[in-house]
Formats: structure tokens, sequence, C-alpha cells
């Protein structure tokens, strides 16, 4: 299969992804993609690395945190978009007419890789790594995958920038948890105790129960807000 034929395959899966009928799951979508959406999950998130570690630590997974993101952002945004220059579905003169929009929202011109999937992929790896909670690290990645599927369904990401984005996070993700391995052991971290109230890594579950209950209060919201669209579309 030569690269126009995966071009080809990647627009028709998008044509079948993009959008729909539901007034309902254009909201839900709507909310969902917008980054102020999940301000509480990441306060709490926050409170919860500091809960658990010495402050030294905990300063140090922030500033790790941020390097996750920087860099999921600067090689998704400042390297491939303008590299590969490849129009977002919504810029893409072929398709831009054919593809279903929410809200008039089309994005900026060029969508090679996925900023969006690659930042939440990069920090529910880490994130994941560093907790080392089989539950949690579960329920970040469904909220990665519908942070990255949202992308799809409004048009401004094609599944082949999502698929690229994905694996651009999961690869700084790992590279940045080998850094944090590497710095505790240069800096003599020692090891947290450990008993069946924590995690593998030392983090009480009962905070690790937090994040999911934060998690969940959120999805509530997203879906209480597409059927308040819903319902104010209709009136």
């Amino acid at each position: 299969m030569d690269i126009q034929q995966l071009i080809g395959f990647d627009q028709e899966l998008l044509l079948k992804l993009n959008g729909s009928d539901s007034l309902f799951w254009d909201g839900f979508m709507w909310i969902a993609t917008n980054i102020r959406t999940w301000i509480p999950m990441a306060i709490v998130l926050l409170y919860v690395i500091f809960k658990n570690n010495k402050i030294k630590e905990s300063l140090l997974i922030l500033a790790l945190l941020a390097i996750v993101v920087t860099l999921t952002d600067q090689i998704s945004s400042g390297l491939c978009k303008p590299y590969f220059a490849r129009f977002r579905p919504t810029q893409d003169p072929q398709l831009m007419y054919m593809i279903d929009i929410v809200n008039g929202y089309r994005g900026g011109m060029y969508g090679f890789t996925s900023s969006h999937a690659a930042n939440t992929f990069g920090v529910a790896v880490f994130v994941s790594l560093v907790i080392r909670s089989w539950s949690l690290a579960g329920s970040l990645f469904v909220w990665a995958s519908l942070n990255a599927f949202s992308r799809i369904y409004l048009g401004v990401h094609y599944p082949g920038d999502i698929f690229f984005g994905i694996l651009t996070g999961v690869g700084v993700g790992v590279l940045v948890y080998f850094l944090y391995n590497y710095i505790q052991k240069m800096l003599l971290i020692p090891t947290k105790y450990i008993s069946n109230q924590y995690t593998s890594n030392g983090y009480l579950k009962s905070d690790v129960y937090l994040i999911h209950t934060i998690l969940f209060l959120t999805f509530f919201y997203i879906a209480i807000g597409g059927m308040i669209i819903t319902h104010f579309s209709y009136f």
C-alpha cells in the first residue's frame, strides 16, 4: 500500500467517524475537547502528587510533567505541523465542505500531528508510570482516548493525525519517566513504605479513588452539558 492509498484510507475513515446527527454528541464532544473542562482533574492530580511525596520529589514530578506537555506540544505543533504542512480536514480544499463541524470551529491550518492526542497520552503514560495503579491507568487512557476521538468527531484531525499524536505522547511519556527514575537515583530519594493501602509506588489508594471520582464527575458534567445544549437547541 503506497502513501496515496494510506491517505485515501485516512480520509474515508474520517468521513465515517466525523460528526453525527445528534445534537447531544455535538455538545458532548464540544465540551470534552475544551481544556478548561479538565482543570478540576488537574488540580486534584497535583494535590495527590504533593500529598503523597515530599516537596522535593513533588516539585520534580511537576517539572517533569511540564516537560512532557512542552515536548509533546513542540514536537506536534512546533515541528510536525509546519514541516509536513498537512491540511486539517476542515481546511482541506478536497474535504472541507464535506466535514461536519460544531459551532463553526475549524481550527488552524495544519493538523499533523494532533497536539491534543500527544499531550493527553503523554500525561496519561507518565502519570500512570509514576503512580502505578492499573485502575488509574485505565481511567487516564479513557480520558486521553476521549480527548483524541473528540478531535476526529469535530473534524479537525484525521485518524492518522491522532494515531501519530498518540505515538508521540506515549514515547515522550515513557522517556520522561526514565529520566524521572534516573534523577530519583541521583537524588537518593528513598523507597516509600508499601502496604495494601498503597499502590506499588507508594500512593494511597484512597487518593487514587479521589482522582477516579473527579474523572467520573467530569464525565457526568460533560454528559449533562451535552443534554443542556441539546435542549436549548430545540427551543
